[in-house]
């Protein structure tokens, strides 16, 4: 089933599930989300018992519209608005002071809320017609590897989550870039593929020891497949070792098993979410992953794949 393939039934079967205080697998461009009504206490602690997640670790808000910036909000600073008409909706979570009726356990109990618009049409078609905010986690268990398409999130929660829209494999693969500005200059607190330099930010991350807000997977150890995965460099990819997958970049290694992805940034942020799931169905002892080359626009997939490889890194 593709986006255009959801119909307005289902929209609106979702809605009202929504509205029940229920949680719906939602596409959007990044990855899948687990969406509930944000203004629903017991509908957010319904997200946090889906997913297993601590309750200190804070959600981002899907809103339908910049006109619900300021409902969710407050105190906004001019540069949220021009972040907003510049990059919603797309892959962009801003990170500001948060009303003072948002309920906390949205925030992790924190002053701060973190928002965005989804550039997907069915997450965009939901949010529209239940016109309000809706709390959106990546739909998948607690640290594991983010779905980027339904079949994923079928994987992970089965009848727990009896609606699933398909809206198709996401079209950017890996989650939004989050931007802090709560306050003083705009920080980058999670890379996306967004980059600091289309963003026009100068400083990218926050001094060390500075006080920050917590946003979603910034953990040192996340996107983790079951399997234990090893960063490697080409040559060392190359070995023909037994029990072992690889996730190559280009081609694969001539006598190695595993998935290659493409060079090109864009499209290996695309697919790296679903390669590492099938690599680690595969039963493999454990998995080898090339290392990107350096520069910004491989920024986000090198966070993502060194959480995902916290504590093996070195094969």
């Amino acid at each position: 089933m593709s986006a255009q393939t959801v119909s307005q039934d289902q929209i609106t079967e979702a809605v009202a599930a929504l509205r029940r205080g229920e949680c719906v697998g939602l596409p959007t461009e990044t990855v899948y989300g687990l969406a509930a009504d944000a203004r629903n206490p017991a509908a957010v602690r319904r997200v946090f018992a889906l997913k297993a997640r601590p309750a200190d670790h804070p959600l981002i808000v899907h809103l339908p519209s910049t006109q619900y910036l300021s409902t969710f909000a407050r105190e906004i600073p001019d540069a949220a608005w021009r972040y907003a008409e510049q990059h919603w909706p797309g892959p962009l979570t801003l990170v500001l002071k948060r009303a003072l009726d948002v309920p906390l356990e949205v925030t992790g109990s924190q002053d701060t809320i973190a928002l965005r618009i989804p550039a997907h049409p069915v997450a965009l078609a939901v949010l529209r017609a239940f016109e309000g905010g809706l709390a959106a986690p990546s739909a998948n268990r607690f640290g594991r590897i983010s779905p980027t398409r339904a079949a994923h999130v079928h994987s992970e929660f089965g009848e727990n989550l009896p609606i699933v829209l398909d809206g198709g494999d996401c079209a950017v693969g890996i989650e939004s870039t989050i931007v802090d500005l709560s306050g003083g200059a705009p920080r980058i607190l999670r890379p996306g593929m967004l980059t600091a330099e289309q963003l026009g930010i100068a400083v990218v991350t926050a001094r060390t020891g500075e006080q920050t807000p917590r946003v979603p997977g910034a953990l040192e150890q996340h996107y983790a497949p079951r399997t234990p995965l090893y960063l490697c460099s080409r040559d060392d990819l190359s070995a023909n070792r037994a029990g072992v997958q690889v996730l190559a970049i280009g081609d694969l290694p001539v006598g190695s098993n595993g998935v290659s992805l493409p060079r090109d940034p864009q499209r290996y942020a695309h697919g790296l979410y679903a390669a590492l799931r099938e690599l680690d169905a595969r039963g493999a002892q454990a998995l080898h992953a090339e290392l990107p080359p350096n520069g910004a626009a491989w920024e986000a997939i090198v966070d993502r794949l060194k959480r995902a490889a916290a504590g093996t890194r070195t094969p």
